[in-house]
């Protein structure tokens, strides 16, 4: 749909249908539904319809897709009227199943971070080395260095 017309005709008629179920259809196996997205064909001949449902009752996603079959005449002619094509397109609603997988990702991350702190709670700081990693002199070595300095810097008065 990289087309700017046929993305102007989706736009259309998600509007067209979206005010056509909120005003007109007045089916009481309807429920509260969202049109969520609209795609057309290349030709403007066929437009699937996305939508969700607000209620998780298989029972009522069922009667609302009955109730959106029963009404997709209707909603045909007045997408045809409103658009003022010689064809209106046909149309097909799918059920948006989006939402649905947004709130199990969403789930996922929550188990996720939780595992993720429960490993940080269980973590020990530890070193695999020493606690301070770089090298130092120890004493008896500080001591001769400072024997070699000292004979180094006679030999330098003597000359």
């Amino acid at each position: 749909m990289s087309n700017p017309r046929v993305r102007k005709i989706a736009d259309r008629i998600q509007v067209v249908v979206a005010q056509m179920l909120e005003r007109r259809i007045k089916d009481p196996r309807l429920g509260f539904v969202t049109v969520t997205d609209v795609r057309v064909s290349g030709d403007s001949q066929q437009a699937t319809i996305f939508y969700t449902v607000m209620s998780d009752d298989p029972a009522q996603l069922d009667a609302t897709a009955a109730a959106l079959a029963s009404a997709k005449g209707l909603i045909r002619s007045e997408v045809a009227k409103q658009l003022a094509m010689r064809h209106a397109p046909s149309l097909e609603f799918i059920h948006d199943a989006l939402p649905e997988t947004a709130r199990h990702l969403d789930e996922v991350l929550a188990r996720a971070k939780e595992l993720d702190e429960q490993v940080a709670a269980a973590r020990v700081e530890q070193y695999a080395g020493e606690a301070d990693p770089y090298k130092k002199p120890r004493e008896d070595e500080l001591d001769e260095l400072d024997g070699d300095l000292d004979e180094g810097l006679e030999r330098d008065d003597e000359r």
